[in-house]
């Protein structure tokens, strides 16, 4: 056989992979990086909090609407259109980011012991968990906006709620500035909230 006969054939089965290259998708390509929450204050290395379960603050069950309930930066167009931040991913769903962060940031305010959604569920007097009710980017006036609608479930179960939230006006519409701000946006929510809970 000749290589000239051996291209010949092997010109459909070349034909065929370009073909099906066109077609087939093997998923979008990664940002660059991936945005997270990070508390502006951890407690030191070999600190803690000691007492029962019933003295402990429990942090869980924060939720999200659908628009909010991914992994990427809404952007809020005007008051009936959404889209999304282009290259911004989260590494996690922001409920759940932000749900830690909280938790941290009591850790660090108080001599009490707090556990989180990722911790055992101890009977504790003390329970917050509440929703993000925006979470992203306001094209209108190009600031980021952090609300969250808190519960706090006190001992004997009392409840109360309260309305939370955080702006960072004059950010430009890219991945590294928004994620900058809404991570301040989030810490002063969280602080908010941790004052709260007292």
């Amino acid at each position: 056989m000749t290589a000239t006969t051996k291209f010949a054939r092997l010109l459909p089965t070349v034909g065929l992979a370009l073909a099906l290259s066109a077609c087939i998708s093997f998923g979008s390509k990664p940002p660059p990086s991936l945005l997270t929450l990070t508390p502006e204050r951890t407690p030191v290395a070999g600190t803690g909090a000691s007492g029962t379960a019933g003295g402990a603050i429990a942090v869980s069950g924060f939720d999200a609407p659908k628009s909010i309930a991914v992994t990427r930066v809404p952007v809020q167009i005007d008051a009936s259109n959404i889209a999304y931040l282009e290259d911004a991913q989260w590494v996690d769903r922001p409920a759940r980011l932000f749900q830690t962060l909280l938790a941290e940031t009591l850790r660090n305010r108080s001599s009490r012991i707090v556990t989180d959604g990722s911790d055992p569920d101890f009977a504790a007097d003390t329970r917050v968990r509440g929703s993000l009710v925006s979470f992203g980017y306001d094209a209108q006036s190009s600031s980021v906006v952090v609300r969250v609608d808190a519960v706090l479930e006190g001992k004997g179960r009392e409840i109360t709620t309260r309305r939370f939230e955080q702006t960072v006006p004059g950010i430009p519409a890219e991945v590294g500035p928004v994620g900058t701000a809404l991570n301040e946006a989030a810490n002063d929510v969280a602080q908010q909230i941790a004052d709260w809970v007292g």
